[in-house]
């Protein structure tokens, strides 16, 4: 694989995982209810105040910027990477169901967080449209 193949390969990682937060981001401002439902379901928190959705959609907003632009990529691709997979440990129920009602979605976050992992590796190569191309 030549560098401009490799530069290339992270730069659409990068643009897809920031799509795919996004929306999730994005879904704290729009349905700050699901957030609720999300967090009473997964993490257990019961009493998450709708206002708490909005606070989180702005800290994922902002962390998803600066991932998509390649800012302090130790940090970005690092959390983004450790929210990802807490979310999908928080999931292993749905993980280890995949044939009960629509667990099989769930499966679609070990690719995601596979990605999310080989990208943190990569982060040093992955200047493509990046802001500095700093690492840390």
């Amino acid at each position: 694989m030549t560098n401009s193949n490799l530069k290339t390969a992270l730069f659409i990682l990068r643009l897809t995982i920031t799509i795919f937060f996004a929306v999730w981001a994005f879904e704290k401002f729009i349905k700050p209810e699901t957030t609720v439902a999300i967090w009473a379901a997964f993490y257990h928190v019961d009493a998450l105040p709708l206002t708490a959705s909005y606070a989180i959609g702005v800290l994922q907003s902002a962390a998803v910027l600066c991932f998509f632009l390649g800012i302090l990529k130790f940090w970005t691709y690092g959390l983004l990477m450790l929210m990802h997979g807490v979310g999908t440990i928080f999931t292993y129920e749905r993980l280890f169901d995949p044939y009960t009602g629509s667990n099989h979605l769930f499966i679609a976050a070990i690719p995601v967080l596979g990605a999310l992992v080989a990208l943190f590796l990569l982060r040093e190569s992955d200047t493509l449209f990046t802001v500095g191309g700093n690492s840390r």
